[in-house]
């Protein structure tokens, strides 16, 4: 008997997993992605660039390239290596926000979010560098805390963690949107790792309750003054009163939606990506492939992300341990979070806010760190063991 278990032992045989469904899906995305960006932008770029209509296209590649070597690099580094540096990251996420005030910094449509890295002339956006750098971070503090995550001061503690960078993300940067997906991160994570729900559902609730008495005020006084934040708010519902104002993205990206209809009009065919809807490649570049592609392009670019969600859950679900669950969890809330954040801005669903469709819209920094992110999740998928017999 026991030469029979010895024997059966040495014929079990571990594999390791490799998640080949969530890389063609990424693909998708990108190369997809960069098909969208090279319609929506083709026509500006000629004008803005001496003819070249595909300079935008090029920028988004050379970002992508580079992005998918880091990914590659990650995805091959066993993903606890990087636990060591969580302190780090988390002190260097405080300190890189404050480089776009220096002479590095870059500013485009009034607002100073980017910074160029000498020499190579580089531009990052440091709100990516944040997300990445928190959802280390976070993930290492869940497993430091324990039992004690779950409880409310475990809560209120890691809550506080994220305040400092959505803070100055936020007042430095001029970026709410990033700053609101920083601290969704931190909301997510922490959710996932408390298994006692019922104060996340009287925190959502009065979260909840407290914005629509906020919108409810602004809309119904004249409490916008000279906030543009509060303008958009106040013009959500009837962006017609404003078509030439606040409320011109808002109705020219309808009309691309609206026009699209089932099957859209076909691949770069759209017209309001002939200056009439701005920097149509960027945030409202959903409204394009509603445009182009109709319900169906859209509903198709759902599913996608859907899809890319679901491969991730399953990861978190098999992970070898809490670190690379809470690693995988992250990802999945700062994907989740930007994605559903930009449809319904786009379909104004909510009211505008500038925020990006991942792997679609165009900006290096944003596809390059969520390439990274990527290639943490394969690390943790290439880690999951499968026994054969």
């Amino acid at each position: 008997m026991a030469e029979r278990t010895r024997k059966r032992k040495k014929n079990h045989k571990t594999e390791y997993y490799f998640d080949y469904s969530l890389l063609f899906v990424i693909l998708f995305l990108l190369g997809f992605g960069m098909l969208m960006i090279y319609s929506a932008s083709s026509y500006t770029a000629y004008l803005d660039y001496n003819g070249d209509s595909a300079h935008y296209l090029k920028k988004q590649l050379l970002a992508c390239i580079l992005g998918m070597i880091a990914m590659t690099v990650v995805a091959n580094i066993p993903y606890h290596f990087w636990e060591r540096f969580a302190i780090l990251a988390y002190i260097f996420s405080i300190a890189i926000i404050p480089v776009v005030k220096t002479p590095l910094g870059i500013s485009s449509h009034g607002a100073t979010r980017w910074f160029k890295i000498p020499g190579i002339g580089l531009q990052v956006q440091p709100a990516e560098i944040v997300k990445l750098c928190m959802i280390l971070f976070l993930a290492c503090l869940v497993c430091k805390l324990g039992r004690n995550a779950g409880t409310l001061k475990g809560f209120l503690f890691m809550l506080v963690i994220a305040m400092p960078q959505a803070i100055m993300i936020w007042k430095i940067t001029s970026n709410l949107s990033s700053a609101i997906i920083v601290v969704g991160i931190a909301v997510l994570m922490i959710f996932v790792a408390d298994p006692h729900y019922k104060k996340y559902v009287l925190i959502g609730s009065g979260v909840a309750a407290a914005a629509s008495a906020l919108v409810y005020w602004i809309i119904t006084t004249d409490a916008a003054g000279g906030n543009f934040r509060f303008k958009r708010i106040a013009i959500w519902l009837h962006p017609e009163t404003d078509p030439e104002g606040v409320g011109f993205q808002t109705l020219q990206g309808l009309y691309a939606i609206g026009s699209g209809g089932i099957w859209g009009k076909g691949l770069g065919q759209s017209m309001q990506k002939l200056n009439f809807l701005p920097e149509a490649q960027n945030d409202m570049i959903f409204s394009i492939i509603c445009e182009e592609l109709g319900l169906f392009g859209a509903v198709a670019v759902i599913l996608m992300f859907v899809i890319l969600l679901w491969r991730m859950m399953i990861i978190a679900n098999n992970a070898p341990d809490l670190f690379g669950a809470m690693l995988v969890v992250g990802v999945i809330g700062h994907i989740a979070i930007q994605v559903i954040l930009n449809i319904a801005v786009v379909t104004n669903s909510i009211p505008n806010t500038g925020i990006s469709l991942p792997f679609i819209s165009y900006g290096g920094s944003s596809v390059m760190f969520l390439l990274i992110e990527m290639g943490l999740v394969l690390s943790v998928a290439r880690r999951i063991q499968l026994k054969e017999v």
